[in-house]
């Protein structure tokens, strides 16, 4: 009755062909192959749609822009009143490892080297632990300390490096091809313990805006205290962000240069530490606001004597979250605790990721990350043994062996700039006497090396225009049923309602399947009983009535035959037959 009656293309073949064995075969291997078929495309459409693909949709958006956070440093350590003594000391010891080793008399200047005896003990203090970890010539295979008076080595066969050990002696050899990378490397180190012995970090606050930022103008007016806000790396120096959340929010009206920030920066090094920082200029790096500013990562530097025009352009990128991507949207399902005080960014959790690593394996804060609560930063009066940890630490977390990286996602939501750079020669030869003028009237500017003593940054939006790059789902569940109904049509040319007959047939054969089951459960419980067993008396009564019973009966049966009439006697009587008769 279904193939006779469906709509189903194909299945009334097999009713019609049912005569020939040949077709009916035929036919009914072609109908289930096209069944198998079609299931093996419902496979493939469902494990695309589970798979959660993406759209990829670019914007093209023309408004007012937010102007976008902007850090600027001195790319110099400042050389900071509290800590002055111990540098001047460092120095002193740096000074004769140099000589020691590369046979260099560096200059230092004429310092004021009386010193109370607080600050005695802090040089002797001080002397004792670089002396633990001295630079040392190493072979290029195995780590020795190079014999004194011996020209005759070759030095392209050595490098340079220091030894962290820890208490149980095992040694973390930290070596470089570079001797200058070796010798920053190696005073940084020595550098960061003494920071981390300052008990506050306010006392380092020596800021000086008016002698590092000559002139600061944003949108053709001048910028004041209010936009800016300072901080002290340790290796770049004083740093200041303008435009942060600390004030009103500056927006550009109009694209292009004269509607951007402009500055003038003072890159004269005075009084800085020269084993720190090698180059001369200034470090700057745009990033959005409440993000904190990661100059390792994403600033560049400021050449001086150059007028450095960057343009920018904005462009935001939305990612869709839960089974789509593994992006998180404000990080609080990571489970990596946030140690900055900032909005959730994947270099904040990776940072955070590894000064709580450094935290629980070391026992101390490295300085350069944020302070986690109840800890302390790591310096070699309390924690002999944190170089060897933290140079441990750091290789398996550039390894990956710490899993900073897997457990950091995306944010959902980003916003970048991209960069582009101009550079001129600033002041020109022409102009550089009036302006060097004007900055000694009104900054006091008087240093000699006019060419190399300033620089100028201008940063602007190149056009209002700004990209977003959005997702959206690419197999929603209407596209889902769009793709099964047009398999559907293909292999067998039906609709929604074919698929209803087909369903219905399913449920036909389960109600009949039910109905004969449970046909044959109550016939199950309607059989007689079973014959109990007999005694040896009642076996007796029964052989007695045994011949009664077992006697034949009979049955008389009376049976009335009629002959059927033959075709004769169905044939009218004539008259002479009836003469004939009568004759005999």
């Amino acid at each position: 009755f279904f193939c006779s009656n469906t709509t189903i293309h194909g299945a009334i073949r097999l009713v019609c062909s049912k005569k020939n064995k040949m077709k009916t075969a035929f036919w009914s291997v072609l109908f289930f192959l096209t069944f198998g078929l079609m299931y093996w495309q419902f496979g493939i459409l469902y494990r695309e749609y589970f798979s959660y693909p993406v759209n990829l949709n670019l914007n093209l958006n023309s408004d007012r822009l937010t102007f976008p956070a902007v850090t600027l440093c001195t790319l110099n350590p400042y050389r900071y009143s509290a800590i002055r003594k111990q540098l001047d000391k460092l120095d002193q010891i740096t000074h004769q490892t140099l000589l020691d080793l590369y046979d260099y008399n560096m200059s230092l200047p004429q310092r004021d080297w009386s010193t109370s005896s607080t600050q005695k003990r802090s040089s002797r203090s001080l002397l004792h632990h670089v002396q633990r970890h001295p630079l040392r010539r190493q072979k290029r295979d195995n780590l020795v300390n190079l014999p004194e008076n011996s020209p005759s080595v070759d030095k392209n066969d050595w490098k340079i490096g220091f030894v962290l050990c820890n208490e149980n002696n095992d040694c973390f050899h930290q070596a470089y091809s570079s001797g200058v990378d070796a010798v920053r490397e190696w005073y940084s180190f020595h550098y960061i313990n003494i920071l981390a012995q300052v008990p506050d970090a306010k006392a380092l606050d020596e800021s000086d805006f008016e002698n590092f930022i000559y002139a600061c103008r944003f949108n053709e007016a001048t910028c004041d205290k209010a936009n800016y806000t300072h901080f002290h790396h340790p290796l770049y120096g004083n740093c200041y962000t303008f435009n942060d959340n600390s004030s009103s929010v500056w927006t550009s009206s109009m694209p292009g240069i004269n509607n951007g920030l402009s500055l003038v920066v003072r890159t004269e090094q005075n009084d800085f530490i020269p084993l720190l920082s090698t180059v001369t200029g200034a470090r700057v790096m745009v990033h959005d606001q409440n993000e904190p500013a990661f100059m390792d990562d994403g600033g560049f530097n400021v050449r001086p004597g150059i007028e450095t025009s960057i343009s920018m352009r904005k462009e935001m990128t939305v990612r869709l979250g839960g089974s789509y991507s593994d992006c998180t949207e404000d990080g609080s399902d990571v489970p990596v605790q946030n140690l900055y005080s900032s909005r959730y960014t994947e270099q904040v959790c990776i940072r955070s990721c590894f000064q709580l690593n450094m935290v629980e394996r070391c026992g101390c804060a490295y300085y350069f990350y944020p302070l986690p609560g109840g800890a302390e930063y790591c310096d070699y009066t309390k924690h002999k043994a944190w170089g060897y940890c933290y140079y441990k630490l750091l290789a398996e977390f550039k390894a990956d062996v710490l899993g900073c990286f897997r457990k950091c996602r995306k944010p959902c939501k980003m916003t970048e700039y991209q960069l582009s750079a101009g550079y001129s020669r600033w002041p020109s030869a022409v102009s550089e006497d009036w302006v060097f003028y004007m900055l000694s009237q009104q900054n006091k500017y008087n240093i000699t090396s006019k060419r190399n003593g300033v620089a100028k940054v201008n940063i602007f939006f190149k056009e209002w225009n700004y990209k977003t790059n959005g997702e959206s789902p690419a197999f929603t569940v209407v596209t889902l049923l769009s793709q099964l109904g047009n398999q559907w049509s293909l292999w067998f040319g039906s609709s929604v309602l074919s698929v209803m007959e087909l369903a219905e047939l399913v449920l036909d054969f389960i109600a009949i399947t039910f109905i004969l089951g449970f046909r044959w459960f109550r016939s199950r419980q309607k059989l007689p009983p079973p014959i109990p067993p007999l005694n040896s008396q009642d076996n007796a009564a029964f052989h007695d009535e045994a011949p009664a019973l077992c006697a034949p009966h009979r049955f008389t049966v009376e049976a009335v035959v009629t002959t059927l009439p033959s075709y004769n006697s169905l044939e009218p009587r004539g008259p002479s037959r009836d003469g004939e008769e009568g004759h005999e």
